[in-house]
């Protein structure tokens, strides 16, 4: 993967469109990236990333805020990369999601996320010349052009120093989750929680099975009556079922012989309860046929008093017809006089007319009430026209009194109306300049604090050059020191070796046996140690001058900053304009505090002016009318009147007149009915009086009274009739009762004793349904514990195979966790990470020994962790020096960083090979040179020409002053009010 182009808009702290050519960058294979703190340099290391897979790293991808503050509203946030994967160059354009202002209207709208991805030159096999539009389609020919996911890109390509530190620092814990997010380990995590989960899902079912055998044991053993042995032994299922089998065996018996007296007691009691009976029945038989002997003269009364009643009941129709004949003529002779009592009270006297007469009479009434029909109508209408003129007049007044009030209220609108909109104008005028002045009270404060910063930072300046020329010194007179041990060293070297020369050895120089002239010497010797000492002397000295040159150099960039931003100004006059500032932004803000409301109260002010002026409108019409329908009515109301006056007569007015008249006919035709109904009366009520006597006579009956004392009613008679055949019945009843071949010889006087045989076959009854509950009993809880035994019998046998699956289950699970007898207490996961960690230790251990000129290399180590711990992840350094292993934690920061860049790049290099991905051609190497001293810092430029060649780009992200004098092609970063730029230099 070679990356030619990126271009950013309104991305970060990039407001403006700014260019990267890597190309360009890229000709010597080696830039630097630097620039101010928070200018942006990782940012364009984000856009490479977001362009690609559409999320950056870290924690800067859970902010979600790629879009830039600065950017006008018009601009779209864009990544614009131009890049060669296998031999193919795409161009990929992506937008992040992001609120903009609405283009119509106020307030925000959602832009959403896209992506294009374009071909320049030919596309790969099976894709669409024209490139792709769809997220998760760019997503995915991404990745695949790689070869590696979003998280292995972050850790191959973007190298984090401070992350590979962390590292090597970190626990078992925290490695294994990085190595996981690289490798790829998920699907051995997914076995293990496959494992872990079906070793859950079998426990729940032996638990379950467990539960059922428990819960069958504890059913038996209530069923039982017994407690279940401690030990759980089978065989006391057996041993209680054998006893329960022989006691139901035994009460069995027991019970068929309780039946068997049973019965006897019961046939002796039956016995002497049916000769008891036949007493009884003899005794009732006798007893009746006394009674009915003794009522025979009452009976013979019954029979005639029957005959009467039935020859009354022949009469009684006719007598009834009578009575009613008589209340008829009673009703039409009051009805009679009632009309003629309502007829006097209407003043109209009908005697001596008969029914035409009045029939004639009160159609001429009802014909004259006719005439006066239509002008009832029209009196009827009269009051209705009265009642609307009344209230059109009202109408009248209430209006006129509105349209006054309306008038009055709209003279006052026009005065409140303007001092509303100058008010509401003043309120905006006040909202445009806030803006203004709470970015001019922010930039003033800013520079507030750069006033503030300035002294101090001038401070640290001087203090920072006078321990710059302490370093110095102490690392020129440590340098000194040891270059006088070695020269005097190298001068008495001869004597040195002279000193260690014995009679018959060998020279270590020339071989020979023979010392003929060894050397001497006049000062002392140099010892070995003391040069080492003055060499590691000297190397922290470097070391020190080098943190101070760099801590210098940023402090003196602060203040070249600070300055800059102050542009001359004192802290003086930037407080007295921030104060300023901050009034006038008081002031503006509590105007247009009210904005809204007063633009509210102008459109509420002009609503209700327009409201009163239509309804003023309205009101005036509504007494126009109201005025032109009074007139009409006054010209009805005038030509009706005469007509009314008229046709009353001595009335109230017309229709009281006309009901009198219909009044007056109707009593007049009820007079005439009630007559003709009086007649008609007295002729039935004649006709009824003959036929009344002629029945009388024909059934032997003086009079009506002696008729009506004769009559029953017909359940007297039933009631009569009933008696008398019931005496027959029992008569006969108790006749055919003696008769009966089973009573012969029995006597009324005869008795038998039932009681001592009763109670002796209650107590047998009692003994025998004892001994049947019991049976029952017994037999009942025999049948259940066989069920029970079987059951348990069966829940035992699907026991045994759950338990010893679930023993081996477990057993596995627990060395696939790193638990049980997993000897070095490592997951499955654990085991691949460890060999992948083994894998890197091998690749990084080369670079490591070449950064450190041989001193470091990388231990991996498989050994469990403390007290049990999970381990094989260990990760630990060789000093070759001493020739022991050290935590990585004992390691320097300069050789933490070296020993985090060589773990970063064998890492690269495993995931590359790994992942089978392209050709990473460009590589970012992010910050920590400033902790490395001169020598080290050769070596590893040293390092990063190998990474380059062969047509490699490395691009280092640092503040150092020193590389900035190493490498000349640059790309800085330079933050500004606007936004920051981007300023390539190419030596």
């Amino acid at each position: 993967m070679r990356l030619h182009l990126l271009e950013v808009e309104a991305f970060g702290p990039y407001a403006r469109r700014e260019m990267v050519d890597f190309d360009a960058l890229g000709a010597d294979g080696l830039f630097l990236l630097h620039g101010d703190t928070g200018a942006g340099k990782t940012t364009l290391l984000d856009a490479i990333a977001f362009a690609l897979f559409g999320v950056v790293p870290g924690a800067r991808g859970d902010a979600k805020r790629l879009r830039c503050d600065l950017a006008a509203s018009e601009q779209h946030t864009e990544v614009v990369l131009e890049l060669t994967v296998q031999g193919q160059r795409l161009r990929i354009v992506r937008s992040p999601e992001y609120e903009r202002p609405k283009k119509r209207g106020a307030g925000v709208t959602t832009q959403q996320a896209r992506v294009s991805l374009t071909w320049v030159g030919a596309p790969p096999a099976g894709l669409p010349p024209d490139g792709l539009i769809r997220i998760d389609e760019v997503a995915r020919t991404v990745e695949r052009l790689l070869g590696m996911t979003a998280a292995q890109f972050f850790q191959v390509v973007l190298l984090p120093q401070g992350e590979f530190a962390r590292f090597l620092r970190s626990d078992t814990t925290e490695r294994e989750k990085l190595l996981e997010r690289l490798f790829g380990t998920e699907r051995f995590s997914d076995v293990e929680r496959w494992f872990a989960d079906l070793r859950t899902e079998r426990g729940r079912m032996l638990e379950k099975r467990q539960a059922e055998v428990r819960e069958l044991l504890a059913r038996y053993a209530q069923e039982a009556q017994q407690d279940p042995p401690e030990d759980g032994r089978v065989e006391w299922v057996d041993t209680v079922l054998a006893e329960v089998a022989a006691r139901a065996q035994s009460v069995q018996t027991q019970a068929a012989q309780a039946l068997s007296a049973t019965k006897t007691a019961d046939a002796a009691l039956r016995e002497a309860e049916e000769d008891v009976e036949k007493i009884r029945r003899v005794r009732t038989a006798h007893t009746r046929l006394a009674q009915i002997a003794e009522q025979a003269d009452e009976r013979a009364e019954w029979v005639e008093e029957i005959a009467v009643a039935r020859r009354a009941a022949a009469v009684a129709p006719e007598a009834e017809l009578l009575e009613r004949r008589t209340a008829e003529l009673g009703n039409a002779q009051a009805a009679e006089a009632e009309r003629a009592r309502d007829l006097a009270e209407l003043g109209f006297d009908a005697a001596g007319l008969v029914v035409a007469d009045l029939r004639e009479r009160a159609g001429s009434l009802r014909e004259e009430a006719g005439a006066l029909a239509e002008l009832a109508a029209e009196a009827r209408q009269q009051q209705v026209d009265e009642q609307r003129r009344a209230e059109r007049s009202k109408a009248v007044a209430d209006t006129a009194t509105k349209v006054t009030v309306l008038t009055e209220k709209l003279t006052k609108l026009p005065e409140q109306l303007t001092a509303a909109r100058a008010a509401a104008a003043s309120a905006a005028e006040a909202a445009a300049k806030l803006e203004g002045v709470g970015a001019r009270v922010e930039e003033l404060t800013a520079l507030a604090r750069a006033a503030e910063q300035l002294p101090a930072t001038v401070a640290r300046v001087e203090r920072g050059e006078t321990k710059l020329r302490e370093a110095v010194d102490a690392h020129q007179a440590a340098r000194q020191h040891r270059l006088d041990l070695r020269e005097r060293r190298l001068e008495g070297m001869a004597a040195e070796l002279a000193s260690g020369l014995a009679e018959g050895a060998p020279c270590p120089v020339c071989g020979s046996a023979d010392h003929p002239a060894p050397a001497d010497h006049e000062v002392g010797l140099v010892d070995p140690a003391a040069e080492r000492d003055a060499e590691e002397v000297e190397q922290q000295a470097s070391s020190a001058r080098q943190r101070v040159v760099s801590t210098l150099e940023e402090v003196k960039a602060r203040a070249d900053a600070l300055r800059e931003r102050l542009g001359g100004q004192t802290a003086e006059s930037v407080a007295a304009e921030l104060a300023a500032a901050r009034s006038s932004l008081a002031g503006l803000t509590e105007q247009a505090r009210h904005k809204d409301r007063l633009v509210r109260q102008v459109s509420e002010l002009e609503r209700q002016a327009d409201e009163l002026a239509e309804q003023r409108r309205q009101a005036e019409q509504a007494v126009t009318g109201a005025t032109s329908e009074i007139r009409a009515l006054d010209e009805r109301l005038a030509e009706r009147a005469q007509r009314l006056i008229t046709g009353r007569g001595d009335f109230p007015d017309v229709p009281a007149r006309r009901q009198h008249l219909l009044t007056v006919a109707g009593a007049l035709d009820e007079a005439a009915e009630t007559r003709t109904t009086v007649a008609g009366a007295e002729t039935r009520l004649a006709e009824q009086r003959d036929l009344v006597e002629i029945s009388l006579h024909a059934k032997g009956f003086a009079t009506l009274e002696e008729m009506r004392a004769a009559t029953r009613s017909d359940e007297q008679i039933t009631k009569l009739e009933q008696g008398l055949a019931e005496a027959d019945a029992t008569a006969a009843g108790a006749r055919e009762l003696l008769a009966q071949p089973e009573l012969f010889g029995i006597s009324p006087d005869d008795s038998v004793e039932v009681a001592p045989k009763a109670e002796m076959a209650k107590a047998a009854r009692a003994r025998a349904d004892a001994a049947y509950a019991e049976q029952q009993s017994v037999q009942a809880q025999h049948r259940e514990l066989e069920k029970l035994a079987s059951r348990m019998g069966k829940a035992l046998a699907e026991l045994a195979p759950v338990e010893e699956e679930y023993a081996e289950l477990r057993a596995l699970s627990e060395v696939v966790n790193g638990r049980g007898q997993n000897a070095r207490k490592m997951s499955l996961r654990s085991y691949v990470l460890a060999a992948r960690l083994e894998e890197v230790a091998l690749a990084a251990t080369a670079r490591l020994r070449t950064m450190s000129q041989g001193r470091y290399s990388f231990v991996h180590s498989d050994a469990a962790g403390a007290r049990g711990t999970r381990g094989g992840l260990g990760l630990d350094v060789l000093d070759d020096y001493s020739g022991a292993i050290r935590p990585a934690k004992t390691l320097s920061g300069g050789e933490s960083f070296l020993a985090s860049l060589s773990l970063a790049l064998g890492l690269a290099d495993v995931v590359a090979g790994e992942t089978g991905g392209a050709l990473l051609d460009t590589l970012f190497v992010d910050e920590g040179f400033g902790t490395l001293d001169a020598e080290t810092l050769d070596v590893v430029m040293n390092i990063l020409d190998e990474l380059r060649a062969g047509g490699r780009v490395v691009g280092l992200v640092s503040h150092v002053e020193e590389l900035r004098q190493r490498i000349p092609t640059r790309l800085r970063v330079r933050k500004a009010r606007a936004g920051s730029t981007v300023e390539v230099s190419v030596a």
